[in-house]
């Protein structure tokens, strides 16, 4: 009799050392409760709390946890109507004020975002919403940081995941955007228009100035091949002169028939002479000037041996007379 009721002991003795031994695994804490009262928290790992007199009140989960925003009908502050949703990421630091301080935390966070995120967009404009998500999130993860510190736990990040504005105005930004971007393009082309016709106007300007470079170059070259001409000319004519007042009677006959010369020239390219009959041959030339050269000798008072040119020749004179 004595042996049964040693081992009933020894199994009841087993049982409420298993009882009394608490494994929390990593990532939790179990609040700890005496008689209903909170005491503790079990930290990760093996814990021993004698059974039926302390028990687990609550299993809080530390990791950092996601909670999802349902999406949210919200008119903003030019009284358009959107619809936005997003995600709340959230820490707990204090097992037992999550445990203790609030009924159901996830759905008093959710709440909470939800309440201020009509608060805070609805106090923007339809822009404003659409442009600056990085100040509606950091608006919001002050608001709902601050409301949940008593909660013992830590909002580390607020995301808007979208915001769908009323097809109306998806369609009325469209157009605005398509006319913006018209805009620009019709200033980007005007603008390489004013450009070119800038960079022709210089290229014209820089024409125009070479040319007048080329033109005066040309005339300062003109005038010193010109001065050049002239003082050969004034040369051969103080030698030509020189020849004469020494008696040389060749002289004479040099610029009478470089004037006779240009005097046929002219005669040949006048433009009222459309036929021209010149008899006029190589050796009547030579006679002409000879005869002149002649005259010259007597005014100069030479010797009449000088230089005379043969007689000049009829059409007829190669007949036998």
């Amino acid at each position: 009799m004595g042996i049964p009721l040693l081992m009933l002991v020894l199994l009841v003795t087993i049982i409420y050392l298993f009882a009394s031994i608490k494994i929390v695994r990593q990532g939790y804490q179990y609040t700890i409760e005496y008689f209903g009262r909170f005491t503790s928290t079990a930290q990760p790992g093996f814990n021993f709390f004698p059974a039926f007199l302390y028990r687990v009140g609550r299993k809080v989960n530390m990791m950092e946890q996601v909670l999802d925003i349902p999406g949210q009908e919200i008119i903003t502050k030019d009284n358009a109507m959107i619809s936005t949703d997003g995600v709340v990421f959230f820490q707990v630091l204090d097992a037992a004020k999550a445990a203790y301080e609030v009924n159901d935390l996830y759905n008093a966070i959710l709440n909470l975002v939800t309440t201020n995120l009509r608060t805070v967009m609805g106090s923007m404009d339809l822009d404003e919403t659409l442009s600056k998500r990085d100040e509606i999130n950091g608006r919001l993860l002050t608001v709902i940081d601050d409301a949940t510190t008593p909660w013992g736990i830590k909002i580390t990040r607020v995301e808007i995941k979208d915001i769908r504005p009323p097809q109306d105005i998806i369609n009325a930004m469209a157009r605005q955007m398509k006319a913006e971007r018209e805009k620009r393009a019709n200033i980007l082309d005007a603008e390489g228009a004013r450009a070119s016709e800038i960079l022709r106007s210089e290229g014209e300007k820089e024409g125009q100035i070479l040319q007048a470079e080329g033109r005066k170059e040309a005339a300062f070259r003109d005038a010193e091949a010109r001065e050049r001409e002239a003082q050969a000319e004034a040369k051969a004519t103080e030698m030509v002169s020189q020849a004469i007042a020494t008696g040389n009677a060749q002289a004479i006959n040099y610029f009478v028939a470089q004037d006779y010369v240009k005097a046929v020239e002219k005669f040949a390219t006048s433009p009222n002479a459309k036929t021209i009959l010149f008899p006029v041959e190589a050796t009547q030339l030579i006679g002409t000037l000879g005869g002149i050269g002649a005259l010259a000798k007597e005014a100069l008072g030479e010797d009449s041996q000088a230089f005379s040119p043969p007689p000049r020749k009829g059409p007829f004179d190669n007949q036998d007379t």
